[in-house]
């Protein structure tokens, strides 16, 4: 039980901390103690509750949850974006916007970004500022060549970020996926194929998307996937995709002819990049983003709010 004497003092080295702005060392100075004494009798006044500290943000709702994320995944960074009574689109549009901002701001010493595809993607290479990143070479990590949907390709989305950022970039001139593992084994023996594939092995970072095989897959809507083919997944444990690989629920990629034909990086490969941020948004997609963080798939996550308060709350994750 404090006297009244100790908590008078506590509340004037109080006033003088929070309210007038006094430093530790200030304050001792003052009362002819020693700093950590001071320390001490702060402390006391939020033990005591004397003192009780309140965040009054908007945004400290999604911190917190890039906190929780931070610490139940391992994860380097974590971004939620709030989009609460934002329409689909809009949503992904600052998805985007909050992806742009992030990759323009952490690649002064990236010599070269790696890129995936898909719509996610595409709204962060939309929302991209123009600028001068000279010393960055931009990368496809899969392929990406074909006739429908073409924005939304590897390729299309390296040229379109080289263009904002006014540096170069790489082409793979080869389909994501293509009809049997022959061709692909024929395919990724010629030179300039193999030269970016090398290329893509060695990006310093990689931006990638999150795809679910069952609900809303952008390689089912543009043609890569049939029924036949979502079935087999689905038989095999699939819950999502990085970069048109498939993966089951612990993050493993699964030994499925689908993978077997893809042109580009597989997983082991994404996992060795330094820095991966993954893109994603959607709670329809829960399930996936989940074992792909268990497979270490992932050093940075930007998701939006209801997502990532999903992912606090699951209890899936071992």
């Amino acid at each position: 039980m404090l006297s009244w004497e100790d908590r008078r003092l506590i509340v004037k080295v109080a006033m003088l901390y929070y309210f007038e702005g006094w430093t530790q060392a200030e304050i001792a100075a003052k009362y002819n103690v020693s700093r950590p004494v001071i320390s001490k009798l702060i402390n006391s006044a939020k033990k005591e509750g004397i003192v009780e500290i309140y965040i009054k943000d908007e945004t400290f709702h999604t911190v917190e949850l890039e906190q929780k994320l931070i610490k139940k995944f391992g994860l380097k960074e974590v971004i939620v974006v709030s989009t609460a009574g934002f329409a689909p689109e809009m949503a992904k549009r600052q998805l985007g916007k909050t992806g742009a901002s992030y990759i323009a701001n952490h690649t002064n010493h990236v010599e070269k970004l790696g890129i995936s595809w898909g719509s996610t993607l595409l709204s962060l290479v939309e929302e991209y500022p123009y600028e001068h990143k000279k010393g960055t070479h931009v990368v496809p990590i899969v392929g990406g060549m074909g006739s429908e949907d073409v924005h939304l390709h590897s390729n299309q989305l390296a040229f379109n970020l080289a263009q904002k950022m006014n540096t170069s970039c790489s082409y793979l001139y080869a389909p994501a996926m293509v009809e049997s593992y022959e061709l692909k084994e024929r395919l990724i023996e010629t030179k300039d194929i193999a030269h970016v594939l090398e290329e893509a092995k060695n990006v310093d970072m990689a931006v990638v998307g999150i795809g679910n095989p069952f609900k809303g897959a952008t390689m089912e809507q543009i043609g890569y996937l049939t029924q036949e083919d979502l079935t087999s997944l689905r038989k095999s444990g699939a819950v999502g995709d990085i970069s048109s690989r498939f993966y089951d629920a612990v993050g493993n990629e699964l030994d499925h002819p689908l993978n077997q034909r893809v042109i580009g990086l597989d997983l082991k490969d994404i996992k060795a990049i330094p820095e991966v941020v993954g893109i994603v948004e959607g709670s329809y997609k829960l399930e996936s983003i989940e074992a792909a963080l268990q497979g270490g798939y992932l050093d940075v996550l930007i998701t939006d709010d209801r997502t990532a308060q999903e992912l606090v709350e699951s209890q899936t994750y071992k």
